[in-house]
């Protein structure tokens, strides 16, 4: 007897089967994931830097703009990365 975890796994299969990847997208997908891990330790680190000097600042919301402002280039890094790798994925084998 199955349990309800494998009946709800065959389920999934079935409604979304599984696209393998060639060579060359699984290539590529790997070099945008290192660019994009580079880009978001570059604004990080940028973010960490600019901080640093807005620490002895006595207005409080200067930080906190910093901050709110590498929040949204994060999403918006990781935004744009998912969105080159969903479009290297539907790409078709040619």
């Amino acid at each position: 007897m199955k349990s309800a975890y494998e009946l709800a796994m065959e389920r999934l299969g079935a409604s979304s089967p599984a696209t393998k990847l060639t060579a060359s997208q699984k290539t590529r997908l790997a070099e945008l994931e290192s660019v994009y891990k580079a880009k978001l330790a570059q604004e990080d680190l940028a973010c960490r830097e600019e901080l640093t000097q807005l620490a002895s600042d006595p207005d409080p919301s200067k930080a906190e703009q910093r901050r709110l402002l590498y929040l949204d280039q994060k999403r918006r890094l990781e935004t744009e990365l998912e969105d080159k790798k969903e479009r290297i994925r539907a790409e078709r084998k040619k």
